[in-house]
This record gives structure tokens, sequence and C-alpha cells, in this order.
């Protein structure tokens, strides 16, 4: 910078006072030769309330431009702050001010890095009110009951069990566990241990282990090695104790991702093509433990991006998403589905999840949040993909409303597939190719498949599940019989007509491939017939 005569007017005293004093003169400080290190040494309110800013600096100087030419007390201090000599200019007070402001703002990207520079604290559970119990921990201290009960624990989840139901009775208590959607019976602890066993199990959920009287839920937080495994459990007073059943939620046993929950292409080129879509409403219908939280789930993590607000409305939440903003349903607060919904729709979102619509409230705030412009995915508890309209209207919702905002409704189930380790070809007879309308030359060699039973599989010849879907995207036709008649069976015939693949026809397709059987797909989709 250089020195320049002065340019203020006969008002400006104190530029005269400085001329008369000598002091250099600077009019302009658009350009400042300080680093940023050297003005965080000044405190922004130092240099604002004595209007006083470094502006240059060489090897053992530092030049500062001062606002009142007499005020030195400012001058002694920043000879301490600044640990060098210091040379005072004068410039303007407004000069001085707008310098400071620019040069004491935030820099750009300054709060990355400070986050950035934030120490990482990992997690050490001191915030969670859930005690973690560790599985692996089975020191000598542990009763009989603590180590009984965690190597329970431990086999269901080494199992892939999903629940496990202590069912107490006057004889004794019967251990089960469910495994790819099939109870299985497992142990019968002694009639001594079915309190001692039930008492721990509450004591770990935090209930209250006087109340026998009324039913209570809570939750488990256990660790196996570096797996983390939630348990809801529900207790219920019954004739001979108190039954209780733990949900295991076991993330590293979900499969999450649309590519990898076992859509036919057709389907889920279809699919992907509706989550793709600015608004309207997505339902997934099926009976509890259908796999319908995951599809949901599965569907979200693929339109996550940074550039997207998505918001779900769960009871409960069972998995944290990354990213992604889980309300939890609390009804002794009154925080419902409903009031949720209203809620999240100030929230500026994009994507929104309804855990599932179970009132005319619910689907009224959905509908309307669809016709607004978001996109609303939600559950249905329908027995196939044409039902969930009919259910809807029955709700109370008016058929024009849903061909306007229901872009489309998914029906799934999910089927044991057959153990590979014992799976085996057989001939089979004529009634079997007929329940799922099949013929001999569809299948290779005219066998089929079925598993006969091994340890690897526990005897039942089946290992994990796949899912069967049916699709129904809503299209002009289907708009066109949803005014006209909500029939559910009516519906599923014009959706036939326009390409629907049924879940029996999945059904089939995975029996032709040697996947599953046909009595697993009977199962699973009985009473849903072919119509038209």
């Amino acid at each position: 910078m250089e020195d320049r005569a002065p340019k203020f007017g006969t008002g400006d005293a104190n530029a005269l006072l400085a001329e008369q004093l000598g002091m250099s003169i600077y009019p302009d400080l658009s350009i400042l030769q300080v680093s940023r290190e050297r003005f965080k040494q000044v405190p922004y309110n130092f240099a604002k309330k004595h209007t006083v800013l470094p502006i240059k600096e060489s090897e053992q100087l530092m030049t500062v431009a001062v606002a009142d030419p007499l005020n030195l007390t400012p001058i002694e201090e920043l000879r301490f702050l600044l640990g060098c000599e210091v040379e005072a200019v004068y410039s303007p007070r407004d000069v001085i001010l707008s310098a400071i402001n620019e040069c004491y703002n935030t820099e750009d990207g300054a709060a990355s890095q400070m986050i950035a520079n934030l120490s990482d604290k990992t997690d050490d559970g001191k915030g969670d009110d859930v005690e973690v119990f560790d599985l692996l921990d089975q020191g000598r201290h542990q009763s009989p009951i603590i180590q009984l009960l965690n190597l329970i624990l431990t086999e269901a989840i080494q199992q892939g069990a999903s629940d496990i139901h202590f069912e107490p009775s006057e004889n004794g208590m019967r251990v089960r566990y469910r495994i790819d959607g099939v109870l299985q019976n497992r142990h019968a602890p002694a009639l001594d241990y079915q309190t001692q066993l039930l008492t721990r199990i509450k004591v770990m959920a935090k209930l209250d282990i006087a109340e026998h009287r009324l039913p209570q839920d809570g939750r488990i937080k256990l660790r196996m090695g570096r797996r983390e495994i939630d348990f809801r459990v529900s207790t219920v007073p019954i004739v001979g104790g108190e039954r209780i059943v733990l949900r295991i939620l076991d993330r590293g046993n979900v499969l999450l991702g649309m590519d990898r929950i076992g859509m036919l292409p057709t389907v889920f080129e279809h699919y992907r093509k509706l989550i793709e879509l600015p608004e309207g409403i997505i339902l997934v219908t099926g009976p509890t433990g259908s796999g319908k939280t995951t599809t949901l789930y599965s569907s979200i993590c693929e339109m996550a991006k940074d550039d997207v607000n998505i918001m779900t409305i769960e009871d409960p939440v069972e998995y944290n998403l990354k990213g992604i903003a889980q309300i939890g349903v609390h009804h002794k607060i009154k925080l419902d589905f409903a009031t949720g919904l209203r809620h999240i729709l100030r929230q500026d979102p994009d994507v929104i999840m309804v855990g599932e619509i179970r009132d005319k409230e619910t689907a009224e705030i959905a509908i309307q949040a669809a016709l607004t412009g978001h996109l609303v995915l939600s559950t249905l508890h329908t027995n196939d993909a044409p039902s969930a309209i009919t259910r809807l209207v029955d709700m109370g919702i008016e058929p024009y409303l849903l061909s306007s905002c229901i872009v489309g409704v998914l029906a799934q189930r999910l089927v044991r597939r057959i153990c590979p380790q014992c799976k085996e070809s057989y001939q089979p007879n004529p009634s079997e190719f007929q329940s799922l309308g099949l013929k001999p030359d569809e299948l290779q060699g005219g066998l089929l498949y079925r598993g006969k039973g091994c340890t690897y599989c526990y005897q039942t010849g089946f290992k994990g599940r796949q899912g069967v879907y049916e699709l129904m995207p809503v299209n002009n036709a289907i708009n066109k019989q949803i005014v006209q008649s909500p029939d559910a069976i009516e519906m599923r015939r014009v959706a036939l007509e326009q390409g629907m693949i049924s879940l029996l026809s999945h059904g089939a397709e995975l029996v032709k491939s040697g996947s599953t059987t046909i009595a697993e797909v009977l199962r699973v989709a009985r009473g849903i017939e072919e119509q038209g």
C-alpha cells in the first residue's frame, strides 16, 4: 500500500489532526497485507470497540489503522497482543469498520474445516438409557440362569431366528424360534427355571418385574463381539404365567438394496421407475412378516441423495438408516402416524415413508401430501395389490382421489428357499403341476426340487427366504376402473389384462428355477386365485 494525500472534506478533523501529527493516511483499506492468523490475535470486540485494524506487516513491525490519532491506549495493548512493534496510521472510521466486517467474517468452508478438526468421539453408550450386555461374556461369576439365557439368545442369533418365544405353562416352559417365517421348537427348560428366566429378561429390558397383570414393552441391546443386536421385548399375561416374545433386530441379517430383494427383472424395472417419480403414493401390501419394511427401506436407500430430503414415521423404528430422518410413533404422548405425518409436511420433505396407513385421517394426510408434490411410500395389510384400493375406499377415501395420487401398489410374500446342502430332484405328480398351472414341458427334465433335511438347515429342508412380488402400476385402465367400481376382483382382472405378474406367477417361476417348492408357494399365497 502506498501513502496517499488526504482527500477529505473540511469536516474530517481527525484527518487534519493526523496530517499535523505526521501520520500516514490511508483512505482505502481494500487490500490488506496481513494473514488471517494475525487477525485472530486481535479479538473482534477489541478491534470494533477501539476502531483499529492491522493492515500491513513487515519483519518486526505491524502497521495498524486507527480512527482516532490521539487514542494511544489501544496501540500499547496491540503491542502486547501481537508481540511486535506497532506503527499507527490513519483511516476514516467507516473505512476501518467496513474492513473489520470483511476481515472477521467467517471464511468459506470454515464450518467444514472445524468439523474436520474436531476429534472423533466414539459412541460409548453413555447417552443411551439402554444397558448393553455382551453375550460372549460367560464369566464364572454369572449365575446359571444368566448363562442359560445368554446361550439361548446366542443360539437364536446364530441360527438366523427373527423371534424367540418364551411360552410358560403349568407344566413347564417351551422356547421356540421363528426361523425363515416358521416357528420351530428348540428347548423346554424345567419348571423351576421358568420364573427366573422371565425375570432375567424383564430386568435386561428394564421392565417392572413386580407387574404380572399388564402387558409391557421394552428393549434390550446386546453385543456379540463387534456386532450390536437390538431386541424388542413384549410381555403379556396368560394362564400359567407371562408370555414373552423377543423380536431380533440384527442389521447384519438385513439385505438392503433394490437389487438384492429378489424381484423379477421386469417387476424391478417397473418399480424402479415408480420410486423415481417426483410425487404420488406407492403402497406395499402383505401380511405381518412379509418383508414390507425391508422393501421400503431398500427403496428409500435407493433414493437417498444429498439433494433429497427423506423423512419417515414408523412404529417402531426398526433400523437406523444413515442420512434419513426417522420418527418413532409414541402413543403415550399422542404422537401417532397422523400427527407425525402432519408435522413432517412442515419439514420440507421430498420423500415421506409412513410405516402403515391404519385409519382415514392418516390416509387423507398422505393423499394431500402426494397431491402437493411429495412422493409417499407406505404399507397396508391386504392380500394382494388390487385389494389395497378397495381397503382405502372402505376407510372412506373417495375413489377419484385415489385415482389421482396412487401410482403403484406392490404386494409381496416371503417363501423359504430350498436348502442348497440337501437339495434333491424328484418326479412330481400331475396334481402338483395343476396347483400352480405348470406344465411338465416347462421344467428341465420334468423334475422339481425339494430339500431332504440336514444339519445345515436343522432338518427343515429350507435355508433363507426369497421375496415373491406382485406389482400393479396404476395406469389409465386401472384409474378408470377405480372411478367406475373399486371392486378388488374386477380390478385384479383389469390389472392382469394390463400385464401384471401375480404372486402365484412369480412363485411358479421360482419353482421352475428350483429355488423353492410348490407347497411353499401355496403356503404363503393360498387364497389368491387368478382372475380373468
